[in-house]
């Protein structure tokens, strides 16, 4: 779950894509049940919407049929007052033949009922329609409808050949008009001595930000013995990895601490695509989103130089072994990657310069905290 901006409005899921896939299953199934056997229907979808609906649905209906797209046209007819409605996209004789029309959404009805007076004079055997999405408080025919996916209230929807503006129809769900997220939330990443920590100090003052340091969490957390804490230091004790659930709760603990806060700089969190797509849920549920991953870019060379200086006065063991130091790059380098491909597809990753002054650095991150 989580939040997408088309255009100037934004929206959250509604209904999931794994959701949307046994709807469709279950309607094709249904559709061909109840059909004579080795009866070849002609699926009709009415363009543009159900394109994306049509195409799942003739592969999940698996048997023998055609399809073909059309979309309601209207011209002028033989006086200046006449508004007559013609179908564009269909030929063929259609004449004995079984007709099942494809709907992506069915609102008010006048549209479908127009389309279905024009195929019931085509002397056709049998007419049914099927919709994947139905608003039940809005429709206003008699038209009986044959096969509804699912009822949903009259409220904008997009996603999945639904459209803002025609943006929108890729997404793989089905998303809600909502309001505009109030936060500037911020995954703020960067290698081993990038100065991640330095500037997200900087940047949390000048955007009255607050930072959450997983790694400040943690220690928080076991030190004072909450409840979180004593879980994730039994998994420690044992030499395993702290569950992302355990993690997720504490970030989540940490976030609701301060409410009203102007918005997050998450550091160290998230590490995996599952925490990424745990914190949009979090964050989701509270009407908010991650505007941007901003990731640091330095070349390893120099930092593993600079890491191996800080050592000799850091008092950490781990900053003068060059094999460790390596070994840390190269789990950053894992994890980042698939973190850089999740933000990415969503158009939310910056890569910023992380070589240069400290002020330096911070302006070139503040010019993308600006923009977010």
């Amino acid at each position: 779950m989580m939040i997408k901006k088309l255009n100037d409005l934004y929206f959250k899921e509604l209904i999931s894509s794994e959701e949307i896939s046994q709807i469709v299953k279950s309607l094709a199934h249904q559709v061909k049940n109840d059909l004579p056997k080795g009866e070849v229907p002609l699926f009709i979808g009415i363009l543009n919407g159900c394109f994306v609906f049509a195409s799942d649905f003739i592969r999940e209906f698996n048997s023998d049929c055609e399809i073909s797209f059309v979309k309601l046209a209207s011209y002028e007819g033989t006086t200046s007052s006449e508004n007559v409605k013609k179908l564009i996209g269909i030929n063929q004789d259609l004449s004995g033949r079984t007709i099942i029309i494809l709907e992506d959404i069915i609102d008010t009805g006048t549209t479908l009922q127009e389309i279905y007076e024009i195929f019931r004079n085509k002397n056709i055997k049998e007419l049914k329609i099927v919709t994947l999405f139905f608003k039940p408080d809005v429709y206003r025919k008699e038209l009986h409808i044959n096969y509804i996916g699912k009822n949903v209230a009259d409220k904008f929807i997009v996603g999945y050949g639904l459209d803002y503006n025609e943006l929108g129809r890729n997404l793989p769900a089905v998303y809600q008009l909502t309001t505009q997220p109030k936060m500037k939330n911020i995954v703020l990443f960067g290698p081993p001595g990038a100065g991640k920590g330095t500037q997200a100090t900087l940047l949390k003052e000048k955007y009255d930000l607050i930072h959450i340091s997983t790694g400040d969490v943690f220690r928080f957390n076991i030190k004072n013995e909450t409840e979180l804490g004593v879980l994730a230091k039994t998994y420690i004790d044992a030499g395993d990895l702290v569950p992302d659930e355990v993690t997720i709760n504490m970030l989540k603990a940490e976030v609701n601490k301060t409410p009203n806060a102007n918005g997050f700089i998450f550091d160290g969190f998230p590490r995996t695509e599952s925490q990424a797509k745990a914190l949009d849920a979090f964050l989701a549920e509270k009407n908010e989103r991650i505007n941007g991953m901003v990731a640091l870019e330095v070349s390893e060379d120099l930092l593993v130089g600079r890491i191996i200086e800080r050592g000799k006065t850091s008092g950490r063991s781990d900053d003068t072994d060059e094999e460790k130091i390596r070994n840390r790059f190269n789990e950053y380098n894992t994890k980042t990657a698939v973190l850089k491909d999740y933000y990415d597809a969503q158009g939310t990753y910056y890569g910023v310069n992380g070589v240069g002054a400290i002020e330096d650095i911070t302006d070139r991150l503040s010019k993308v905290f600006d923009k977010l």
